[in-house]
């Protein structure tokens, strides 16, 4: 049976593309690539930051998530030639901290608490800004867990990271659904032996190295009937 559901934050429950608004209205024809490659190079610091030192203990290079934010919102102005004001760095760093749910979350979050079944987020944001976000949208009672990488000093798809769900949780791999609308997030999940949903939200092809998800769906709206019928095939 499925115990926990453990989400994926940015991207998956909290909508980081949505940041492509506000950039575009601060670098007019340049919003959609600058969100983009704002993102990418934030996951590219993550992955520098591991592979450079995968000690067991952490890191040595290990840098909070919102560090590596700010880092990659300033690469990504320079790459792209924009001219970053400190007002602009502000209200952009302001709007990430502060980043909407997507519209399917709370409700599947709500049916997932009414059935018993404990949810969590795992994150490679900073515990600071995982406690932010989800208190900023009301979520708070509706995560059993906030778990973020700091306290293993390493980032996704390292899987220390995963363990950690092992050590907050009783319960073994296939007891944990682990959903992510980032698939080499799924990747890395399926390699550690998690049971994996990939919400792939704008439609886009799954990776071509990995296991496939073990479930996929273009939203979380069927989340619960999902766990339903892995149940019922189970008994």
């Amino acid at each position: 049976m499925i115990k926990v559901v453990a989400f994926d934050a940015y991207g998956t429950v909290f909508d980081v593309y949505s940041m492509a608004k506000l950039a575009e209205a601060i670098f007019p024809g340049h919003g959609q690539a600058f969100s983009v490659m704002w993102r990418d190079r934030q996951i590219e610091y993550t992955r520098l930051v591991s592979m450079a030192d995968p000690s067991p203990t952490g890191s040595r290079y290990y840098t909070s998530f919102w560090d590596l934010t700010i880092a990659s919102l300033e690469y990504t102005c320079d790459r792209l030639r924009l001219h970053l004001t400190p007002q602009a760095k502000h209200d952009l760093l302001d709007a990430y901290a502060q980043l909407e749910t997507f519209s399917d979350v709370e409700d599947t979050l709500g049916q997932l608490k009414s059935q018993g079944i404990q949810t969590a987020i795992l994150s490679n944001g900073s515990k600071e800004m995982l406690h932010t976000v989800v208190d900023k949208n009301h979520l708070t009672d509706l995560f059993d867990q906030l778990i973020s990488v700091d306290d293993v000093r390493h980032f996704k798809v390292m899987p220390a990271a995963y363990q950690l769900l092992l050590n907050q949780f009783a319960c073994q791999t296939d007891e944990i659904l682990f959903v992510s609308c980032n698939a080499w997030d799924v990747v890395g999940a399926g390699w550690f032996g998690l049971t994996t949903y990939w919400v792939n939200r704008f439609a886009l092809p799954f990776e071509k190295i990995g296991l496939p998800p073990n479930y996929q769906a273009p939203d979380l709206k069927h989340l619960m009937t999902l766990i339903k019928s892995i149940e019922s095939k189970k008994e």
